[in-house]
């Protein structure tokens, strides 16, 4: 289906997205919508027609478990609260460790990559069939920024995806600031990968803004798009004409005309750019359905899955994405060894980044180590996104520091919400703060959320009254 142009909903912005002229689409973050109630934004929005689709970043189909069936049904339910036409998430493992390894799990908070081998390969296309049985439209995936690679590994990123592709009909969502990431930190030529990645498979494309430090490209979202990331959009539109086109920013929101600057630009790079030599180019530049047709939306069918470009899924009979590929047969299940072997490399990597451990052999430990900063700084973010008054508490700068002390000696294990209850529970252990009055604002804020119970509303009046009572 032909999306058009769009921007990532987020509340910060949501007044200025719904007044911004242009806008054929959006996404949400999934986990970021309640089931059953959609924001008032978000309903607005559907009632003039804009489609919105679903983003979800916790399913973890990199990892070596199967996906957990409630995060599925989760995701699928905000699908059918959306009345979306596809949903999308990452190829990405977020977490680690458990049963498979007898090591305790770990959560990244943050996406990671997936080794590019045959067995994490084999795991990843079973995760993602399972996925498309689970939900009711089609399933795009995108790629991931990294900060580090894997050693040892046997495909390029390019091949990797062309072969998920073709063993699952999955569509793709390409990141084209996520190339340009790779290729400043890994070396990886977008243009190569381009070449080899079935481009009639693409459901829409993302483009972010990110900055350089040190040499090493931070994907931030957080930061304005820059000219090396439009052009490797150009190099895409040279070689399709994506159905979609997403400008995303998660941070340091700019006013309304900067974010439609940015549109305009990426308008701009699409109306320039063309198709060489016809359709999309697919592995290798070998004109991959050379005859077929690459107006966004029109219906293209690779040759390697069988699968319509336009849909995966017969709106009709709601066949998945991985049946609905002609000729289909299923596939046989991943021996458990395998899921084994790669649940422990990925709990080694994972345990290097997050606590402590030995750097696994063959990773280099300087990426290594600005990837485990890179975790902390976003886990610390996030959490004060999801406990704003907790930055207010201790003060934006104390926060942080306390903040990155307790990550390097505490790994997440549960969720961010559960994080930020730990980190004041070990911050009121310690007696800290050490102003009196904003220990007990913590030590409210703590027990209000800890408690089996919420506080009633006089215990929470009380509680505010000498709040102020002692601040004065």
């Amino acid at each position: 289906m032909e999306l058009g142009i769009g921007i990532g909903w987020r509340p910060e912005i949501a007044d200025e997205v719904e007044a911004m002229p242009g806008i054929d689409w959006v996404e949400a973050v999934a986990e970021n919508l309640c089931a059953g109630h959609l924001p008032a934004s978000l309903v607005r929005l559907r009632e003039r027609g804009v489609t919105v689709v679903p983003h979800g970043v916790s399913l973890g189909l990199g990892g070596a478990e199967r996906p957990d069936p409630g995060r599925l049904a989760a995701l699928a339910a905000r699908v059918s609260l959306l009345d979306a036409p596809l949903v999308t998430e990452h190829i990405a493992f977020v977490r680690a460790g458990g049963a498979r390894t007898g090591s305790p799990g770990l959560e990244a908070g943050h996406l990671l990559p997936v080794e590019r081998t045959r067995a994490a390969l084999d795991v990843l296309c079973e995760n993602v069939r399972i996925a498309q049985d689970a939900l009711p439209v089609p399933l795009a995936l995108e790629n991931i920024a990294a900060l580090i690679s894997w050693p040892g590994e046997e495909l390029t990123e390019g091949q990797f995806l062309a072969e998920l592709v073709e063993r699952t009909g999955v569509r793709l969502l390409i990141d084209v600031a996520n190339l340009h990431t790779n290729h400043v930190n890994l070396g990886q030529d977008p243009a190569t990968a381009l070449d080899e990645l079935p481009v009639e498979a693409i459901a829409y494309v993302h483009v972010a803004g990110g900055v350089e430090k040190d040499g090493v490209w931070h994907d931030t979202h957080a930061h304005p798009v820059t000219a090396p990331v439009l052009d490797v959009l150009a190099e895409l539109r040279s070689r399709v004409a994506p159905p979609g086109v997403l400008l995303e920013r998660d941070g340091a929101f700019p006013p309304a005309a900067e974010l439609a600057g940015e549109l305009d630009a990426i308008r701009a790079t699409l109306d320039a750019g063309g198709v060489a030599g016809g359709a999309g180019r697919g592995a290798g530049g070998a004109g991959r359905d050379a005859g077929a047709p690459s107006v966004p939306g029109a219906t293209t069918v690779s040759r390697a899955t069988g699968v319509s470009g336009a849909t995966a899924t017969s709106a009709a009979t709601g066949v998945s994405g991985a049946t609905a590929a002609s000729g289909a047969t299923a596939a046989p299940p991943v021996p458990e060894t395998v899921r084994d072997r790669v649940a422990v490399a990925q709990a080694a990597l994972l345990s290097a980044l997050v606590a402590g451990a030995p750097a696994p052999e063959g990773f280099d430990r300087r990426r290594l180590g600005v990837q485990s900063r890179a975790l902390a700084a976003k886990r610390a973010d996030v959490v004060a996104e999801v406990a704003p008054e907790l930055p207010g508490i201790l003060g934006r700068r104390g926060y942080r520091e306390a903040f990155l002390a307790y990550a390097g000696a505490r790994p997440m294990t549960s969720g961010y919400r559960r994080d930020a209850l730990d980190f004041a529970e070990q911050l009121l252990i310690a007696g800290r703060p050490e102003d009196d009055a904003a220990r007990r604002r913590l030590t409210y804020w703590w027990q209000d959320r800890a408690a089996p119970r919420p506080p009633g509303r006089a215990t929470r009046l009380a509680r505010a009254a000498r709040s102020v009572l002692v601040g004065r």
